[in-house]
This record gives structure tokens, sequence and C-alpha cells, in this order.
């Protein structure tokens, strides 16, 4: 079986490492790559040289089985039915079908949704939490990358109900990838090398995400207050998210709860190592971005604070891969019901 796959918008680095994980896809086969730009794909994505692919306009796109759009917001909405309509599959990487409350969807981004009916029958492709929607679906919407990480990272403590669902707190360290390929003052290696910049600290759009998904699962609404952080490296995301519990816990409890909800999936690794109390710096029970990078994984670590009545959880991914291109691959595999670990398999780079 080989698949046919498309891209909408290639020329970003979410679309380049799309390509990249694509061109060793056992099963796929990249039929066009658009850009609206006249680009030489090998010059944009310089690691993809002897690829012998080119991009091309949209109206040169020929027939395919699956279309990744990576897209801007509010741009995916116009696309979307034109190649469902030609019987593909579509994961939207943006944003425009994440959210499911319209009202809510307008205010954060600005814009009436022109296409609302398809919302309503896209899951939201975080799938671990939502595999058997995902395989049944024509549409999947693609989590955002803060989103995903905090989402995976307290689903069992909410699930479980051993937090206190209206003071989650989070905070979110992003490398500089992810403001995107175009130059930006704040990106700029002059700004950001010797400093951390946090932006949009209260009501970031991801925040959204986040609350919708984790009130999925506890039934009822959870309220989380979400910081993000622009940091001097160029893959990642690490969340840090504290929570109050409900009644008093010990890490072994809360690594038992972690490693039985996660043990039939592939891509997310619970950090189960002991703290060593002789060491004085300890860091080995937690994850980092460092090791996560070029792979679909995430690394989840978790400690209590009895004394406060705390649990943090920490969660850590590439956002270019399980946090764009290969979480799409993922939700690709899944909908076409083959290994969800095909092309994606690979672990993070070290150093």
């Amino acid at each position: 079986m080989t698949i046919k796959v498309g891209i909408v918008g290639g020329s970003g680095y979410s679309g380049g490492e799309l390509i990249r994980l694509l061109l060793g896809h056992p099963q796929a086969e990249i039929a066009w790559v658009t850009s609206r730009a006249d680009k030489d794909l090998e010059a944009v994505h310089r690691n993809l040289v002897g690829s012998g692919l080119r991009f091309v306009r949209e109206e040169e796109a020929g027939e395919c089985d699956v279309v990744f759009l990576c897209m801007p917001s509010r741009e995916s909405m116009t696309r979307a039915q034109t190649y469902l309509d030609r019987g593909c599959k579509v994961v939207d990487i943006g944003s425009d079908f994440r959210l499911k409350d319209r009202a809510l969807f307008e205010q954060v981004y600005g814009a009436e949704h022109s296409s609302w009916d398809l919302v309503e029958e896209a899951p939201y492709g975080a799938t671990e939490l939502r595999r058997d929607q995902v395989a049944g679906a024509r549409l999947v919407a693609n989590p955002g990358c803060f989103a995903y990480t905090t989402i995976l990272t307290l689903a069992p403590l909410v699930r479980a109900g051993w937090v206190e669902l209206d003071r989650l707190v989070v905070n979110g360290l992003t490398g500089t990838s992810g403001a995107g390929a175009e130059p930006k003052l704040q990106s700029h290696h002059s700004e950001i090398a010797n400093s951390a910049i946090p932006y949009n600290v209260v009501d970031h759009r991801h925040t959204y995400e986040v609350e919708q998904e984790l009130s999925a699962l506890a039934d009822g609404p959870v309220r989380v207050h979400f910081t993000p952080v622009f940091c001097p490296f160029t893959r990642g995301i690490l969340s840090v998210c504290t929570g109050f519990a409900t009644r008093p816990v010990d890490r072994a409890e809360l690594l038992e709860l972690y490693t039985e909800f996660y043990a039939a999936e592939p891509f997310v690794d619970v950090l189960t190592r002991a703290i060593d109390p002789a060491v004085s710096w300890q860091y080995l029970p937690y994850p980092s971005v460092a090791y996560l990078a070029g792979s679909n994984y995430v690394q989840i670590g978790i400690d209590a604070d009895p004394k406060r009545g705390r649990i943090v959880a920490i969660g850590a991914l590439d956002n270019l891969g399980k946090g764009a291109a290969s979480s799409a691959i993922q939700n690709m595999n899944c909908m076409l019901g083959i290994d969800e670990r095909s092309g994606i398999a690979g672990r993070g780079l070290h150093p």
C-alpha cells in the first residue's frame, strides 16, 4: 500500500519537517509540495538537497490520498473542503479546526469561521486521548505544540481527580523555531541568545485548547493559568505544570498512575528513575528538550511536594516533531489503519 501525500504550505519549518519524515516513511510517497512564493525547495530546506522535490503552485497539485495543511491561522478553513471533495484525508497542522466553541474561536482568532460544519466533524488530534475518533475521521485538527505538551502532562492527574481543577498553573518554555521561519526581531540571535522572553503572559490562545481537552477528560470545567517563555534553544517545548493535590499523595503513587495511564502508548515515556538522596542537583528524573529533537516522543517527569500540598508534572517534546509534523503523521497512520509508528519511530538526537 503506497500512500500519496500532498503538503500545502511546505516552505516553513513544520512543512520541512514533514517532508524530511515522509521521505523515510515506508508506505508514503510525496506527490507534491506547494509554496506561494517563488522559491527553490532545496534552497529553503537545505537538509533536503538531493531529494529531487520542488515546490509547485497549489493549482498544479494533483491527486493524492492525504493532504497536510501547513498554513497560518484562518487559512486552512478555506482549503480543507476542496481536498475533502477530492476524496482526500486531511490533517490540519494549523489552528482552524481545534476549538469546538464557535464564539470562542472567533473571539480568540478574531475572524468568522467559514467552515464550521467541518470543525464539528474534525476530532482534536491528540492521538493518545482520541484514537477512536481519529481512526474514523476524514479531517483531523492537529494540536498546538504548547497545548499538546500540557494536555499529555496533566491528563492522568485531571482524569483521576488528584488535583484541584480550577487553579492549574503552567509555565511553558519554547525554542526559537516556534517563532517560525520568517525573520523576526525577537528571534534574532542578538536578542534571544542571552535571554529568556515571556510573551502573551495571560490568555495565550493555546490555553483554550488545553482547557477544552482537559475539561472533556474531567467531565467538568478545568482552568489553566498558562504563561509561555521564549528561550535560546532551537527545538523543544517544556511545560512545567503545578497543581494543588486533592489528597495527600507521594511520588510512588504518581508514577504508578502515569505508567498505567500511558502503558499502551508507544510515544509517551514516563520517567521513573529514582530520586537519589545523595545527589544535590536532581535533574535525571525529569525531562529535557535536548534529547527529544527530531522525534515523536514525549517525556514526562512527576513529583510531589507534600509540604505545600502540590504536585509538579513536567512534560517535554520537540515542537516541530511531536508538536507538529510527526504527530500529524501519527494521525495520518491512525486514520489509514496502519501502524502508528510507521515513519516516526526514531528516537531523538543526542548530542
